[in-house]
């Protein structure tokens, strides 16, 4: 074999060679990378993690749940559902998490002439009085959580000295618009929130002879009224 042919078959050789070598993993650099990975999501899940006790600590006004009486009269309308969390009423960011009412879960709704049952698996039950319940609605977010508009149904009623909006959302959506219906039905009548209220309570209006003594009053202070 002449040195013309070896010089036509070498780059042959190293164009084969190229082709099977593999290249080399740099296995330190990916585990760093994992490692640094997990770190920040370990710190990230404890910064949350110490919000969530922290604003529990300034939750610590909110008294206990109601317990589940033992008779509740006549059921009126159950749903099977998910449990998206409470807020102050009208502030649909400010989530309460004291005794587990910041939980999500599935939840089973019963409501009866005594009130509002919210059971809760694997989260704290509780039941809302029918003398506390304030107001129904629906609405598309709570506690952080965006549905389709329409598609919670946000039930507002008194704890301690808090008003608090709860949402719920139903297996069949479709029962939402009974739900407001009966729960707003079920309200006590002298504590129905007003028209353009934010709060849920119920604005006050002075009656009629309190206006005319005030207008008599103004008219003998500062003169006839122009």
């Amino acid at each position: 074999m002449t040195s013309a042919h070896l010089s036509a078959l070498l780059p042959t050789a190293r164009l084969a060679e190229g082709k099977h070598s593999a290249p080399v993993t740099d296995w330190s650099g990916r585990i760093g990378w994992l490692v640094g990975l997990a770190i920040l999501i370990a710190l990230v899940y404890w910064l949350m993690r110490q919000g969530w006790k922290w604003r529990g600590n300034l939750q610590s006004d909110v008294p206990e749940l109601p317990a589940v009486p033992e008779r509740q009269g006549t059921v009126k309308l159950t749903m099977s559902g998910r449990y998206h969390g409470s807020t102050t009423a009208g502030q649909w960011l400010d989530r309460i998490v004291a005794h587990g009412l910041g939980a999500r879960s599935r939840v089973e709704l019963t409501l009866t002439d005594a009130g509002l049952e919210v059971v809760r698996p694997g989260a704290n039950d509780f039941f809302v009085p029918a003398g506390r319940l304030r107001e129904a609605r629906l609405d598309k977010g709570i506690a952080g959580k965006v549905l389709a508009e329409g598609g919670l149904l946000i039930v507002t009623w008194e704890h301690g000295d808090r008003l608090l909006d709860s949402g719920f959302r139903s297996d069949r959506s479709a029962q939402h618009a009974a739900w407001v219906t009966a729960i707003n039905a079920a309200r006590p009548p002298e504590r129905a929130a007003a028209p353009g209220t934010a709060d849920g309570t119920a604005r006050s209006v002075p009656p009629a002879h309190a206006t005319t003594a005030q207008t008599a009053q103004t008219a003998t202070t500062e003169g006839p009224a122009r």
